[in-house]
């Protein structure tokens, strides 16, 4: 895109535009990306001008329209932010700070870089939202153009994309964003199922055609004879919106019928609810299927209404109706709340989002960024219930979530000592789900606490978090007590005590040379086993024979339990802490892959346990027991997986996957085989596998067999069938 194209894009929708303000940047990046070339090849400004169009889509203000011309030129050439703020301003400058990732700080682990990168995206975005609507317009073209990147970075960036950026678009509202978005990332993350679900598609264009032509003449006549004057349009479904419904629902693209939303836009408010009632009394709707979105709008402000009903021949086809003004709403999202007065941009009560406080809540209060990421996800991409609480004040919650969510919204300590409920005046317990329209009344308790098991039924990320707070305080309290008792034991076997040794200064020299900020930490981490006692005493009371050596925890904990470690022992191909031979344990609960990410918990008296750092068990443990662990590249260690394949219940079948399998090179172990009630088979194999690239061959070649709905790992695979709520830290 040519310097006028992008301005006259610009002036569509902003006459008044600074046309000199993008030529200068576009003058600038150009001048500073001189030389530079993208992995396609072609010149790396391409890439800029490219964002910087796509947010002219999205239709935002000329600072922002800059800064998508700008925002690669601080961290990828030799540019200052200081220079930026001289050419361009404080306002660009800090667009184009809140967009540049973190780059100056050597993180441990890739989850902590990410979670800091968009700790830090949050932190600017909730000070001016323009930051996120840049970012998504930079990751919308990375994800056009990602075919040119290795194929592990185009798995990494397609899955962040679908964790975070497309769930950000759907927030922000802007629906053609998000579709866009998914679509890439499945295109990169099952290559097969879009690929098929592609040549699907296609097969049935014509006759889609046809069906919406006809569906559509039938509207227009039944609203015109109801003298509703309104604009009727149908829509294909985008492909990720099938998959997720085939993978919802264990279907085969033949079984799904509604491939196409039909939308109606009419002048009023009034007239919506007209034309519903035209169509429900032409058609009959699918019970259950009927949402308002009108009079409780989403969060996003996304308002419309949704029904299902069978139409001709009877398929199902999913109606929208909506007012002219809520569909610029739904296909600009937040932009569509954008004006223009002399020059300057103004925002409409963007304090409205209040899932965005709530996200500069969790980066304010969650450290460890293993509980940020999981929390950020679990938030941003859910359908939500609608509940009252007895004085009439409504609350929204993700469909699923429990009477504990609800009394965590009203306080955390309501949540902490909640015992039951009252739905509609009537008792219900715990695990009772909300229902839409329900008025529900906490019930509780001063013995009642916490257990594990509330994370099981709690769906917000508000009670999930407080319930982990509860249950690491709970083992943080035990660790120190345990601690406590155990060095107190060994000091008077000296004839000292913890008050003598504080007098003496001995407790914080030895706290400085641990590198622990207090001595709660210290008892802690004795009761937890990452110290031994005699390691701790040796600060207190060093043999008179040897000096008295300060040693890093970790090293010396992890030297103490590699020492009693048996040979036979084996770590299973994984390294800690640089050290070999150490005493390791896989978590049953992720059951860990060479290839994938990994971290361990130092677990007392067993040694380290290893997790997948997507585990949801790391967050009910400790961040000061985790130890950073890595795949020793030079082991060879087959391990026993389960497979889980649903297909179609016909012959030949078993004979096809079990050639698939072979054919990836791997052995099957056992299979246990069932039909289902449908004509359909569950099938679970056990695979030994060496590298979770391994089992990406085997579930890939799965996966293209004719026949076969879904393939899924099961996570709590072992030889002895682990159930899926074991799992060890």
């Amino acid at each position: 895109m040519t310097l006028g194209e992008l301005v006259d894009q610009v002036r569509i929708y902003h006459p008044e535009a600074d046309a000199n303000l993008i030529a200068r940047a576009y003058d600038f990046s150009e001048r500073m990306h001189q030389g530079q070339k993208r992995l396609s090849g072609e010149p790396y400004f391409v890439h800029p001008v490219e964002v910087a169009k796509i947010i002219t889509n999205m239709k935002l203000d000329v600072p922002s329209v800059v800064t998508g011309l700008l925002h690669d030129t601080v961290e990828d050439t030799l540019t200052t932010l200081k220079q930026i703020e001289k050419e361009f301003g404080p306002e660009i400058g800090g667009l184009v700070d809140g967009v540049t990732k973190i780059s100056q700080i050597n993180f441990t682990t890739r989850e902590e870089r990410q979670a800091e990168n968009f700790r830090k995206m949050i932190i600017a975005m909730a000070q001016d939202i323009r930051v996120i609507l840049i970012k998504l317009a930079d990751r919308a073209h990375n994800m056009r153009t990602l075919s040119y990147l290795p194929e592990a970075k185009q798995r990494e960036i397609a899955e962040e994309t679908l964790e975070i950026y497309a769930p950000l678009a759907h927030r922000l509202g802007i629906y053609w964003l998000k579709s866009e978005l998914e679509d890439n990332a499945l295109r990169y993350l099952h290559p097969e199922v879009y690929a098929q679900l592609k040549q699907d598609v296609a097969k049935k264009k014509a006759e889609r055609e046809h069906y919406i032509a006809e569906v559509l003449a039938i509207l227009q006549q039944k609203l015109a004879e109801a003298g509703i004057s309104a604009g009727v349009y149908g829509r294909p479904k985008h492909f990720y919106s099938i998959y997720q419904k085939m993978q919802s629902q264990n279907l085969l693209f033949s079984q799904i019928y509604d491939l196409v939303a039909f939308r109606i836009l009419v002048d009023s408010v009034r007239e919506c609810y007209e034309a519903l009632g035209i169509v429900h009394s032409h058609w009959k709707p699918v019970p259950g299927r009927f949402k308002d979105y009108i009079a409780l709008p989403k969060a996003n402000l996304y308002q419309s209404l949704h029904t299902t009903v069978i139409g001709p021949y009877g398929e199902r086809i999913e109606v929208q109706i909506r007012t002219h003004e809520m569909h610029r709403i739904a296909e600009e999202g937040i932009a569509a709340h954008w004006t223009y007065k002399e020059g300057d941009r103004e925002l409409e009560d963007a304090q409205r989002f209040a899932w965005l406080r709530q996200l500069v809540e969790w980066q304010q209060q969650l450290k460890d960024p293993q509980e940020f990421l999981h929390t950020v996800k679990e938030d941003l991409f859910t359908e939500e219930v609608y509940v009252f609480t007895p004085k009439g004040a409504l609350y929204n919650f993700p469909q699923g979530a429990s009477v504990i969510d609800f009394a965590y919204r009203i306080h955390s300590e309501v949540g902490n000592h909640c015992t039951g409920a009252r739905a509609n005046g009537r008792l219900v317990p715990l695990r009772y789900q909300l229902q839409n329209g329900d008025t529900i009344e906490i019930i509780t308790t001063p013995q009642q606490t916490p257990s594990k098991d509330w994370l099981k039924i709690v769906k917000t990320s508000k009670a999930q978090a407080r319930i982990r707070q509860w249950i690491k305080s709970q083992q943080r309290e035990r660790s120190v007590a345990l601690g406590r008792e155990l060095l107190e034991r060994e000091l008077t076997r000296y004839h000292l005590d913890l008050t003598t040794l504080r007098k003496q200064n001995k407790i914080e020299a030895a706290l400085k040379a641990l590198s622990l900020k207090d001595e709660e930490t210290l008892l802690a981490a004795i009761g937890y086993g990452q110290f031994t006692v005699g390691n701790i005493l040796s600060h207190f009371v060093p043999p008179p024979d040897e000096p008295r050596v300060g040693q890093a925890a970790d090293a010396a904990e992890l030297e103490k339990i590699r020492q009693k470690t048996p040979r036979e022992d084996k770590s299973g191909g994984v390294r800690v802490g640089g050290i070999g031979d150490v005493l390791i344990r896989f978590g049953r609960c992720c059951n860990p892959l060479p290839g994938e990410r990994i971290l361990g918990v130092i677990t007392r008296g067993k040694g380290v346990t290893v997790h997948t750092t997507e585990c949801s068990r790391l967050l009910e443990s400790d961040p000061q027991r985790h130890v950073p662990v890595s795949w020793d590249n030079g082991a060879e260690n087959l391990r026993p997986i389960k497979v889980e394949v649903l297909c179609e219940d016909r012959p030949g079948l078993l004979a096809a996957m079990s050639k698939a399998i072979s054919a990836a090179g791997i052995n099957i172990t056992s299979a246990d085989v069932r039909t289902l009630s449908d004509k359909r088979a569950l099938n679970v194999f056990e695979v030994m596998v060496a590298s979770a690239e391994d089992l990406q061959r085997v579930m890939r070649n799965l996966g293209r067999v004719r026949g076969v709905v879904k393939v899924a790992r099961v996570k709590n695979s072992s030889r002895r069938g682990a159930s899926s709520l074991t799992g060890d830290l």
